[in-house]
């Protein structure tokens, strides 16, 4: 991927990057960053006491430096922050981050050098990749997480594969411009709304599956009924094309298949809001100081991530609503007053327990949940003898919402695994569409049910966990 402008690491570069893409600087684009990075050294010569170049920070910004002291301050600054420790980020999301500090840097208000920037690249371009800390960072901004890639930058920090990426020094301004900005947030923050879309989109498809099931009365997804939400009527839309000759039994649908296309819409516009906070973040000004276009250096506050800890918040509240409608729907699919078929779908009731083990889990699963969805927006603590008093917490807000991500995939992986049982023991699903039907098919074929044309399904218990933890894959990867 050759990098012409800072644009071009947009959202969907990240992900190419996090998932392994190499990336290399055009030469004009590095000739820009060497006449911004000029222009900043000009003004640094000129200027009066620039916040973390020439002071100190945090509660120390009134310590002015002397020329010793300035020499290796921009190293000290990152050295003294790398406090973190395990869980570490995984390599694709240490990769998004460094792709997306990256991107912040070609801002020119950053006016870092050129060879800062190829840095960055070399080590995506190796794979040698820090370890961040996914936890424990009660700063304004990301310091502490950002200081473990700023050691690992200058060859000093932990990598995630023990390799050193080698010595590397900071010039002026360098060391403060690694710790500020919102780059890990937003680095998974784009990763998790391409997951969210993703496993959105399998829950359309179980939940027609379910509804087909259940024998569910298909007036509400009527053309009309959703005139006032075009996101809702998509959804309404999509389960009418995979479930377009339904089976009906009964007036009314149970309520968690009514209502969940709305669920689903909901998430579906949290996701779209999520990812419209990471394009902003990608593109706005989050270095302080910034450089600006008349040179002059300024603070900044766009290191606070406000607005992704609050997208991630709100998208986490619906991906659990959309859970406790799957987890109320598995319940009803082991009705035999709804599907027809047997109870708990046991082959043999009362000899075979057949799914309420399975129902029981995701039970378990949506209630832990529930602590994930509370907001991580809230809980300001003051920090650095009190010139912090407020954090927006926006590492946590992700690491809550991969939480609900998994979760969701868990239950609705249950969910699948009943619908999957109830289309072995009624012989197919007639009022699914070929998509969805070929869909099923091939869930068949990953669990190994392929039925024996002589003998049949085998449909006695088993340890269904491992049946789970297939399908999650399956839907973690789209494959639904």
């Amino acid at each position: 991927m050759i990098v012409r402008r800072g644009a071009d690491l947009d959202a969907d570069a990240v992900r190419r990057v996090a998932a392994g893409a190499p990336v290399e600087l055009a030469p004009g684009l590095l000739a820009d960053l060497r006449r911004r990075r000029g222009e900043l050294l000009d003004v640094l010569e000129s200027s009066g006491p620039v916040y973390g170049v020439t002071t100190g920070m945090g509660a120390l910004a009134g310590v002015v430096l002397d020329e010793a002291a300035r020499a290796r301050h921009q190293e000290n600054l990152v050295v003294g922050r790398a406090v973190g420790s395990a869980p570490w980020l995984d390599a694709v999301q240490a990769r998004a981050v460094l792709a997306v500090r990256l991107r912040t840097f070609l801002h020119p208000e950053a006016a870092v050098s050129p060879e800062l920037c190829v840095r960055l690249t070399e080590l995506l371009q190796r794979d040698v990749l820090p370890c961040i800390p996914a936890r424990g960072n009660g700063a304004a901004g990301e310091i502490i997480p950002l200081a473990h890639v700023g050691a690992v930058v200058l060859g000093a920090g932990r990598t995630l594969d023990g390799r050193s990426a080698g010595a590397f020094g900071f010039g002026a301004k360098e060391g403060v411009a690694v710790l500020e900005g919102v780059p890990v947030a937003t680095a998974l923050a784009v990763l998790q709304v391409a997951a969210a879309g993703r496993l959105l989109e399998g829950s359309v498809r179980v939940l027609a599956a379910t509804a087909e099931v259940l024998r569910a009365n298909a007036d509400p997804l009527r053309p009309g009924l959703a005139r006032a939400d075009d996101v809702l009527a998509g959804v309404h839309s999509r389960l009418r094309e995979l479930r377009p000759a339904p089976t009906v039994a009964g007036l009314q649908a149970p309520l968690s298949v009514r209502v969940a296309p709305a669920a689903l819409a909901v998430a579906l516009r949290r996701v779209q809001a999520l990812g419209d906070a990471a394009d902003r973040a990608l593109d706005g000004v989050t270095d302080s100081p910034a450089l600006l276009g008349d040179g002059s250096p300024v603070g900044t506050a766009g290191f606070a991530g406000t607005e992704l800890a609050a997208a991630s918040d709100a998208l986490g509240a619906a991906l659990l609503h959309v859970a406790e409608t799957s987890v109320a729907r598995t319940h009803r699919a082991l009705d035999p007053r709804l599907t027809g078929l047997t109870a708990q779908l046991s082959p043999q009731p009362g000899v075979q327990a057949g799914l309420v083990a399975l129902h029981k889990r995701a039970v378990g699963v949506a209630h832990r949940l529930r602590r994930f969805a509370l907001p991580a927006l809230g809980g300001a603590v003051e920090t650095s003898l009190g010139q912090e008093d407020v954090q927006s917490f926006g590492l946590e807000a992700a690491e809550c919402l991969g939480e609900l991500l998994d979760g969701l995939r868990e239950v609705l992986a249950v969910e699948l695994l009943a619908v999957h049982r109830a289309r072995l023991l009624r012989g197919g699903l007639g009022g699914l569409s070929t998509e969805l039907t070929g869909a099923l098919e091939g869930l068949a074929a990953a669990l190994g049910d392929a039925t024996d044309p002589a003998a049949g399904p085998d449909l006695d218990d088993r340890p269904y966990g491992l049946d789970v933890d297939r399908v999650v894959e399956l839907l973690r990867h789209g494959r639904f």
